[in-house]
């Protein structure tokens, strides 16, 4: 499959890409879209991306570096609050 990007890094992935970057389905990457908790993302026109910086920031939120640590933030669950 050819290089479409011409050697440009990827910054903006749609819904499946990123959902598979972060190892979770696309429906739960909706999911959390629909229910403000989950990464920042833009509409361009109809159609919805994600930044990779975004997502990023978005996972970090869950770092911890052992099961007692409570960390800074939390990566809620894709569902109402």
């Amino acid at each position: 499959m050819p290089d479409t990007t011409g050697g440009l890094p990827l910054r903006f992935l749609r819904t499946p890409e990123a959902a598979r970057l972060l190892g979770l389905s696309g429906r739960t990457l909706e999911k959390h879209r629909v229910y403000g908790t989950g990464p920042r993302y833009r509409k361009i026109g109809g159609r919805v991306v994600y930044a990779v910086d975004d997502l990023q920031a978005w996972a970090d939120q869950g770092l911890r570096t052992s099961t007692s640590d409570p960390g800074t933030a939390t990566v809620r669950p894709a569902r109402r609050s």
